[in-house]
């Protein structure tokens, strides 16, 4: 068929069911626990190929051509108290802010408790958005959000390298790009959904409802902000400060927290994320993008410094016309000196880690059994170390 049906292990972005002029294409998750495209109603399909034109992964080259105009900054925002919320400067949530001033809606990422995803939707309003505050390492559900896109309204979406790439090719493909702008960031990768399952089985032994999760948190600091906190839902937030907040789950990256583990070690990462990724350092279809600035030369800086990569000359009067962020200008090299410079590479223990996340083993026995194999077919390869 001459349609989304024959893509598998894709990005997940979405974005071939919002652009299917039938509807018939789903979002679900596949045997992995990656989101994939599946057609609901293959003989209603009229082979216009739409979904295929739109779809990031299908093509070899970003659909942004031009990123001769690359700027690099060093950024955060002047609010300490948002500072202080987000995982790095807050730099996306200033532009947020800025564009909704200015009559754009935002597309952003927000955790749903109730369905225990991440998901896209739409924000109108500061407060609204103000719920995408925080990163999300895991993959999220676009289909709600990206069905808001329109022809007359202005847009500002945030996303991964991967589906900002494919809202790219659908924009320019109805000739409507000059009403969006597009923030991207630093991705690391996606693990299965299996896997932070899996982990919210043992929080929830902890906790009776779960309220709200931050998976960045600076109480001990920017550079220890590797943290998945939680509160319970009956537990009063209180976002003016955040810094005495108190919650009733509180793991660490540092103190071996099982989520980061699988995501940092790369155990369950997406194929795609291993075998596809085309978007490393600059490589972005994005306008904006943005990241943790992991150089040295804040590394005794304990409140967030964003890494902001402008990658069109749109993007970059737009950063520069925000009066509530701190810029300072950096060059490309320095900007990226932290990030991930290629795909990661497949773990020995990969295969092992996805069938076991499919079994009843509790997520910290996996991740032993991951570590033993690791070490065994380290031991059989090079038996004098």
């Amino acid at each position: 068929m001459n349609n989304i049906s024959v893509i598998k292990n894709c990005y997940g972005c979405g974005v071939c069911a919002i652009a299917c002029p039938k509807k018939i294409i789903e979002m679900k998750l596949n045997k992995e626990g990656f989101y994939e495209p599946f057609i609901n109603n293959i003989n209603a399909c009229n082979e216009c190929r739409l979904c295929l034109d739109v779809c990031s992964f299908t093509h070899n080259d970003l659909s942004l051509k031009q990123q001769n105009q690359i700027a690099g900054y060093a950024a955060w925002s002047k609010d300490e108290n948002i500072r202080y919320q987000c995982s790095s400067g807050g730099v996306s949530f200033e532009i947020g802010k800025y564009l909704i001033n200015q009559g754009y809606q935002a597309i952003g990422v927000r955790y749903n408790t109730e369905k225990n995803i991440a998901e896209h939707y739409l924000a109108k309003t500061i407060e609204e958005f103000a719920e995408s505050i925080g990163s999300k390492y895991i993959q999220s559900s676009t289909i709600n959000g990206f069905a808001n896109i329109n022809k007359n309204d202005k847009f500002l979406i945030t996303g991964t390298p991967c589906q900002i790439d494919s809202i790219r090719r659908y924009i320019k493909k109805f000739n409507i790009e000059e009403n969006f702008i597009l923030i991207d960031f630093f991705c690391h990768g996606v693990p299965s959904m299996l896997m932070w399952n899996k982990y919210l089985n043992q929080v929830q032994k902890k906790i009776d409802q779960i309220g709200s999760i931050y998976w960045r948190n600076k109480q001990d600091g920017w550079h220890d902000s590797w943290v998945i906190a939680i509160s319970d839902k009956n537990a009063m937030l209180n976002l003016e400060n955040m810094k005495n907040q108190k919650f009733i789950f509180y793991s660490k990256k540092s103190k071996g927290d099982t989520f980061y583990r699988f995501f940092l070690g790369h155990y369950c990462l997406g194929e795609q994320c291993h075998n596809n990724c085309k978007y490393k350092q600059y490589q972005s279809s994005a306008d904006i993008r943005i990241g943790d600035l992991w150089s040295k030369l804040y590394e005794n800086n304990q409140d967030g410094v964003s890494s902001v990569l402008t990658i069109t000359k749109r993007g970059n009067e737009l950063i520069k016309s925000i009066a509530t962020l701190q810029l300072i200008e950096l060059d490309v090299d320095t900007i990226t000196e932290g990030q991930m410079k290629t795909c990661p590479k497949i773990p020995i223990s990969r295969s092992v880690a996805m069938f076991l996340l499919k079994s009843k083993l509790p997520l910290k026995y996996i991740a032993f059994i991951c570590k033993s194999v690791e070490y065994f077919t380290k031991i059989f390869k090079h038996p004098n170390l």
